[in-house]
């Protein structure tokens, strides 16, 4: 998620059953948004979890990347256009290690997909079908014109979207990329208790985290809880 919020399942109210599932909308939060929830489907064997990082507008933090590079971790990295046209360098990285690194779209503007005219965690929202269009299909551009690929999955800007939303999204042919472990509250907690968050993922789930904030200490918890979940013996699959 983008932004600052609570890690408690009561905002989380879009639920799969797994990858392949449909969507099934539960009850809304207090201001009628919806955050989607994924998960892996369950199998039996050790503990399987998925890395998936967003690239909100900010920088490129260094201390992750090499991490996921030297231990083999695939990430799927969630980018606006903002932070590719921002960090050059970062996008290079990141098309060098392809596989490793699985570019989705979080947006061109990273304005969140919901309607009205307010602000959440200080975000302009898109306001409008067709702005929440434009955001996705400006995302989708930049990254096939990087990449030579159609992204396949969206996730919006603070992670919340209008209910209504959700269906007509899908219906554009993304999938919608919820998570079910956010593990830095918009890059916003302290490293230690990152760590502990990541190294508690439990079988199933979708971590969700930043790596575009290489001066704020959550990054040095990403880094660290993905480099100890995997010496306790986890796998790590590919959001796809």
């Amino acid at each position: 998620m983008c932004g600052l919020c609570g890690d408690g399942l009561n905002r989380r109210q879009l639920l799969f059953a797994g990858l392949a599932a449909p969507l099934a909308l539960g009850p809304f939060d207090k201001e009628g948004l919806v955050e989607p929830v994924l998960r892996l489907q369950p199998q039996s064997g050790p503990r399987r979890v998925a890395v998936t990082l967003d690239c909100c507008p900010g920088h490129f933090d260094m201390r992750i990347a090499p991490v996921l590079v030297e231990r083999r971790i695939p990430a799927t990295i969630f980018v606006t256009a903002v932070w590719m046209r921002m960090n050059p360098e970062g996008l290079a990285y990141f098309l060098q290690h392809k596989d490793i690194f699985t570019l989705e779209n979080h947006g061109a503007r990273h304005l969140p997909p919901i309607l009205g005219t307010r602000r959440v965690y200080g975000l302009e929202v898109a306001g409008s079908w067709p702005a929440i269009q434009a955001e996705i299909n400006g995302g989708a551009l930049a990254i096939t014109q990087a990449t030579g690929r159609v992204p396949q999955w969206y996730r919006g800007a603070a992670g919340l979207y209008t209910p209504s939303m959700v269906p007509r999204i899908e219906a554009l042919g993304v999938r919608v990329a919820g998570y079910s472990l956010n593990s830095d509250e918009g890059a916003g907690l302290p490293a230690a208790i990152v760590q502990a968050r990541i190294e508690a993922a439990r079988d199933g789930d979708v971590i969700e985290g930043h790596i575009n904030q290489p001066k704020r200490a959550s990054g040095a918890g990403i880094a660290a809880g993905l480099a100890a979940l995997q010496q306790s013996g986890a796998q790590f699959a590919r959001l796809s």
